[in-house]
């Protein structure tokens, strides 16, 4: 089968996965995806031809790789695993590339379940935003076989700008949450430092300079700069919850690798307050303003 000859599934249609499905087509993959309330409008992928199916199996019967693009764990398990899931129409062959944010040891099981329907798998997590998903220009760190990777890599080039293969399965999925956990963390540190510079009197474009000519300059402190200044939140619209998640993830990580996790349990704890406190779908340059609030 050539490259194009590939029908592709999409699971998970929502502000990333749209930018996906937009991309595959701009290129003439064939598109099929899984109907979902979470799903963004898809009027336009079905005016360009895509497909919709109504459960995994069916999806996975009519296509011959299937991308994942769902929220964490236990959605990915689930659409995998649940009665009428992708597992039930894998036959011999396909690939299963999964660019979610999951926790690794599951990523592990899960290749080893559709490897064992006679499948190949790739975890290929992605950073950037909706806005670089709709343009073709994500970032992907790819974890498995490395013959698989280069096979797939015209498909992964069709959304994605940069693309690092980081090792076997899992190593993907492991490389985006010590990616996040650099990135939530350092913004969350930020964000705590630029609330205690607002309740300590100091003016944040004098906080946002000194940050910038000294060990504070970076791109997590351009990302959070317009917030700082001007509560502007546009440039960075990921969400405490998500953000929650993630460092829940990385210490399960941490956990199955008995390494140290000292500063990711605090940073941990202050996502959680945050998210209890009823701001879980608040930005994470938003927590300059709730945490100058305690």
């Amino acid at each position: 089968m050539s490259e194009k000859q590939q029908r592709i599934g999409m699971v998970g249609v929502g502000l990333m996965g749209h930018g996906i499905a937009s991309s595959l087509q701009r290129h003439d993959w064939s598109l099929n995806f899984l109907e979902h309330p979470g799903n963004q409008p898809v009027e336009d992928l079905v005016a360009k031809g895509a497909t919709a199916y109504s459960s995994g199996a069916a999806l996975a019967a009519h296509s011959d790789v299937i991308i994942l693009c769902v929220t964490g764990t236990p959605q990915v398990e689930d659409v995998l695993f649940s009665d009428g899931g992708v597992l039930e129409g894998l036959r011999p062959g396909m690939v299963v590339i999964d660019c979610s944010t999951a926790i690794p040891s599951s990523t592990l099981r899960i290749a080893e379940a559709v490897e064992a329907a006679g499948g190949r798998f790739l975890d290929a997590p992605m950073t950037r935003t909706p806005k670089e998903a709709a343009e073709g220009r994500l970032n992907l760190i790819v974890g498995g076989d490395r013959e698989l990777f280069e096979a797939q890599l015209p498909l992964l080039q069709s959304y994605a700008e940069n693309i690092t293969h980081a090792g076997p399965v899992g190593s993907g999925h492991k490389m985006k949450l010590l990616h996040n956990f650099v990135s939530i963390g350092f913004s969350t540190v930020l964000a705590e430092a630029a609330a205690c510079a607002e309740q300590g009197g100091i003016e944040a474009d004098v906080l946002v300079d000194v940050l910038a000519q000294g060990g504070g300059a970076g791109t997590v402190l351009e990302r959070l700069r317009p917030y700082i200044l001007s509560r502007d939140d546009s440039g960075f619209r990921f969400s405490i919850a998500n953000a929650h998640k993630d460092i829940g993830y990385y210490l399960a990580m941490a956990r199955d690798t008995s390494a140290t996790q000292g500063a990711a349990a605090g940073i941990y704890q202050v996502l959680d307050d945050a998210e209890s406190s009823g701001h879980a779908q608040s930005t994470v340059p938003e927590l300059v303003s709730i945490l100058g609030k305690r």
